[in-house]
């Protein structure tokens, strides 16, 4: 295990088109930017915390909630910026070897998956780490084939994975983005990338009204705990 650095990010904004408000609407029981907030609080791992947004009011909510705030210029604020944009300028900014991006828009993430994203971190010598949800069924890409044959029917259990990103948590190492950005190349996917993959319920990425829903019935579904039932 390598004794990295490692600072956790939340980055958040205060307008959002397709979920209008999304980091202060109440999800469950508490609003979705708390989600990530009490998983990164939960866990000791980090050396610091930070919620990185345009918005003073939702830093002064960040704050309240235990975290730091990093306030993001002006100019990174629009739905245009992108997180090699705004990554970029929170490491300039912040010592670290790596930092972890944990998005509010995963709330269904558990802490045991937390830490185990980090033990992966901590394993290897990556660049980058993303999130990913590994699927077993068939798919397609511009109408061809990618994991299977049409020759024949092979059960989905048989089938390679297609690794999807859900980037509920990314890591980067600092030095390299760093690099690799001011060289003109792109660093989101930058450097040796290792891929980690999420559980499947605890994947739920929310940038419509159809992926609110989902992860409300998750949230009500394990609070809930319901038995197996069984028709015979």
């Amino acid at each position: 295990m390598n004794n990295y650095k490692i600072i956790a990010m939340i980055p958040a904004r205060m307008g959002s088109t397709r979920i209008p408000k999304k980091n202060i609407r109440i999800l469950g029981n508490k609003p979705l930017m708390q989600y990530p907030i009490d998983l990164c609080m939960m866990c000791d791992r980090f050396e610091s915390i930070w919620f990185n947004s345009e918005s003073e009011e939702l830093g002064r909510i960040a704050e309240k909630m235990g975290v730091n705030f990093h306030k993001r210029p002006d100019e990174l604020s629009s739905n245009k910026a992108t997180n090699r944009d705004f990554v970029y300028e929170f490491l300039k900014a912040h010592e670290c070897d790596y930092v972890v991006m944990v998005n509010t828009t995963s709330p269904l993430l558990s802490l045991n998956t937390l830490n185990n994203f980090i033990d992966f971190i901590s394993e290897h010598d990556f660049d980058t780490v993303l999130s990913v949800v590994n699927e077993k069924t068939e798919c397609f890409f511009k109408n061809e084939p990618i994991n299977f044959p049409l020759s024949e029917k092979i059960n989905s259990q048989y089938l390679e994975p297609v690794a999807r990103t859900v980037w509920a948590m990314t890591a980067w190492k600092r030095d390299t983005f760093i690099r690799l950005q001011e060289s003109g190349s792109n660093p989101v996917f930058g450097g040796k990338l290792g891929l980690f993959s999420v559980p499947k319920d605890e994947s739920c990425d929310l940038d419509t009204e159809e992926d609110w829903n989902i992860a409300e019935g998750m949230i009500l579904s394990k609070e809930r705990k319901p038995s197996p039932r069984y028709y015979l």
